[in-house]
């Protein structure tokens, strides 16, 4: 079953969010006018790992949901920027650590229902601790963590942050074991 879109109108944008909405059928419902969310740029999202197997993470406070938790390091890729050069510059400008090697891991469409949010997370090693992260407004602490705290910290709810939760639970499993010979 696949829906027929007869036209659509955007009711908002910004250089963050655009709402449009959409004239479908719903096949066995009609026609009716619905709700798109449209991102004008790329997300991106990185596990970073050193060689003790520890994972780089941020602690933050998301004013949206007035909660507290950790995060992988994530962001936009401005316009024409490569995802792989904006998540680098992402993690350096959020962590004080510049990636030495970067892999895509995976890519997924967040909230396909009614948006197309897509991001691609990366698994970033090698990092070179470069100073003190240069935006200031992205975290509280910087910490690098073991993997048994952060399993404790995915389990308890201590990453809230969906692309995060996403992003460190496909590492842990789906990723890691692709690669067991």
């Amino acid at each position: 079953m696949e829906w027929k879109r007869y036209g659509q109108r955007q009711v908002y944008g910004s250089p963050w969010v655009e709402v449009w909405l959409d004239d479908v059928d719903v096949p066995g419902v009609g026609r009716i006018d619905h709700h798109v969310l449209r991102m004008p740029r790329a997300s991106t999202t990185a596990v970073v790992t050193n060689e003790r197997g520890e994972f780089l993470l941020i602690h933050r406070h998301r004013f949206i949901t007035g909660r507290w938790g950790w995060e992988v390091p994530a962001g936009w890729a401005d316009p024409g920027e490569d995802p792989d050069a904006a998540i680098a510059r992402e993690v350096e400008e959020e962590t004080g650590w510049r990636p030495g090697r970067v892999e895509l891991m995976t890519e997924y469409d967040a909230i396909a229902g009614i948006s197309d949010m897509h991001f691609r997370s990366y698994h970033i090693t090698g990092c070179t601790e470069v100073g003190e992260p240069e935006d200031v407004s992205e975290a509280a602490r910087v910490e690098w963590v073991s993997e048994a705290e952060v399993i404790k910290l995915l389990t308890s709810g201590e990453v809230p942050d969906g692309p995060s939760h996403t992003a460190l639970s496909y590492y842990l499993g789906p990723h890691r074991l692709a690669r067991r010979p």
